[in-house]
């Protein structure tokens, strides 16, 4: 939803506030104008499910992973994906992906699915740079003891490689095996699951992990089910004097940012305008005031 401000006037203080505190939880950024209006358009992350099958098995886990989180996108099995693969991916913020194992000891290549078409292929020219990944596989670890969900740890390395930021990381109690080249650290590279010797626990392995994402931060930002955003109201504004505006922007900047951590903000002045934008540290969110730098005063203020 987009929320217009004219120069000449001032949006009420609640109303203000709502929109600030929006910006602390979702993404941003303000677009120029030629009409004189600032226009500021709030961002939702993107989300999607997305796996590689042979029997079903995959699939089955992504349905449980899909029941704890309703509105992110799929599951979608990567050899059904209709045009671009690159397009596919890239307009994505965050991937939740799944493989099981099939070509056990494998150096390469050990989905047995889809994944292996595109991993030193079509994914290579992908821009996934910073987008949050989390990783979900499966294996037979009586079986495969010594090789358990490998293709997990593959799937894991080539977006790790391409940029992403790697998420989900579970503890190995409760499982079987010997050993895994899914194993970073003392950790699985993700969730695993066994449909073979322990089908009883995928559900609540798959709903408890969706817990751990959540509380890591996977969905930050976005629509996907992560902590509710303030919701972006449309703003009434009534004019104000000069004096009246500066100093309540200055206030309402002030409680803005001691209720969200303090975390920093940056002016920067624009001589043509003659207004002042903040922006965070993170680049998460901003702010305007009108008149330069020096018109901010407060020992709270950046």
């Amino acid at each position: 939803k987009i929320i217009k401000r004219n120069r000449n006037m001032i949006m009420k203080p609640v109303s203000l506030f709502l929109a600030a505190a929006s910006f602390a939880c979702t993404s941003a950024f303000t677009l120029p104008s030629s009409n004189g209006r600032r226009t500021v358009v709030a961002l939702d992350m993107a989300s999607a499910i997305v796996f590689g099958t042979s029997t079903g098995s995959t699939e089955t886990v992504a349905s449980y992973i899909k029941e704890n989180l309703p509105e992110v996108d799929g599951p979608f099995d990567v050899e059904t994906i209709e045009g671009s693969v690159k397009d596919f991916f890239e307009k994505y913020d965050s991937l939740i992906v799944g493989t099981p194992t099939w070509n056990t000891g494998s150096d390469t290549e050990r989905s047995g699915t889809g994944w292996d078409e595109i991993y030193y292929g079509d994914m290579q020219d992908m821009n996934l740079q910073g987008k949050k990944v989390a990783v979900f596989g499966l294996g037979d670890q009586e079986s495969y003891c010594e090789n358990y969900a490998d293709a997990s740890g593959e799937l894991h390395d080539v977006f790790e490689a391409l940029g992403c930021v790697m998420m989900g990381y579970t503890s190995q109690e409760g499982y079987e095996h010997e050993d895994s080249k899914a194993i970073r650290g003392d950790k699985f590279c993700g969730l695993l699951c066994d449909e073979v010797n322990q089908e009883d626990l995928s559900e609540e392995r798959a709903k408890a992990w969706v817990a751990q994402l959540k509380a890591e931060g996977f969905f930050e930002g976005g629509s996907a089910p992560a902590a509710a955003a303030a919701p972006v109201v449309d703003v009434v504004a009534e004019p104000m004097t000069v004096l009246e505006e500066l100093e309540q922007s200055s206030a309402l900047l002030d409680e803005a940012i001691e209720s969200h951590g303090n975390v920093g903000f940056v002016p920067h002045f624009n001589a043509k305008t003659k207004s002042t934008m903040w922006v965070s540290r993170d680049g998460r969110s901003c702010y305007y005031t009108d008149g330069s730098v020096a018109t901010k005063t407060s020992s709270a203020s950046p």
